[in-house]
């Protein structure tokens, strides 16, 4: 009787755990199913944002609106550093010379210590000299262009704008240093715009390249071989 009734416990115990296993095993199949109905959501979810087909022709229109006054936003904030750093240079190339200007708005004397810091200020050397000046004026525009040829045109308007404004804050042409800073300016852009030894070099194989296949006829023989006339 007591044998019986532990082959009865054996066998429940082992139905039990064999139930145990197979419920656990549909359990995370459940889980691996969801995960992916999960998955394949957020696929869909993520197609619907990043799809232009989607877009209206309001969507559209805003984006383009954006980008034009992002592109508007960086050529006025170039004129804007144009416009007050040839102002503080021409004010600095006035204390050290002592001109007219300065005169003019009361400023009667400079003194010495004064006088030499801004001789100094737009030597060759000088932070507000040639180099120093049109290097920083180049460099903010191309953080803004970038290597975007048309984008570089536009920041060299911008430029021009700028010192033209300059010239209406000072009362006309500016000092030399400026022309100067103006000239070097051009033609650091100029460098930047025109095109590179690689392009050239590619556009010149590619039309020798399509001058020996317009001249030349390439034939094949019978047995294979290619013959070029």
């Amino acid at each position: 009787m007591s044998l019986s009734g532990i082959g009865n416990s054996n066998a429940a115990d082992a139905y039990a755990a064999t139930s145990a296993v197979e419920s656990e095993k549909k359990t995370e199949s459940s889980k691996v199913d969801t995960s992916k109905t999960d998955t394949s959501v957020k696929k869909e979810e993520a197609a619907a944002v990043y799809d232009k087909s989607k877009l209206s022709e309001d969507d559209r229109k805003a984006i383009v609106a954006q980008l034009k006054a992002d592109q508007e936003k960086r050529q006025t904030q170039l004129t804007d550093l144009v416009h007050s750093m040839l102002n503080t240079q021409t004010n600095t190339f006035g204390q050290a010379n002592n001109i007219w200007q300065f005169l003019s708005k009361g400023n009667y004397t400079v003194d010495a210590a004064t006088q030499k810091k801004a001789q100094e200020a737009i030597s060759e050397d000088g932070y507000w000299g040639v180099k120093q000046t049109s290097d920083r004026i180049v460099s903010f525009a191309t953080a803004l262009a970038g290597d975007d040829q048309k984008q570089l045109e536009k920041m060299r308007d911008a430029f021009l704008k700028g010192y033209k404004q300059a010239e209406k804050t000072w009362g006309g042409k500016l000092p030399d240093i400026s022309k100067r800073t103006y000239d070097a300016v051009l033609e650091k852009f100029d460098s930047l715009m025109k095109p590179k030894e690689s392009d050239k070099d590619m556009s010149v194989d590619k039309n020798n390249n399509a001058s020996a296949d317009k001249n030349n006829t390439v034939t094949t023989t019978e047995d294979g071989t290619v013959v070029a006339k």
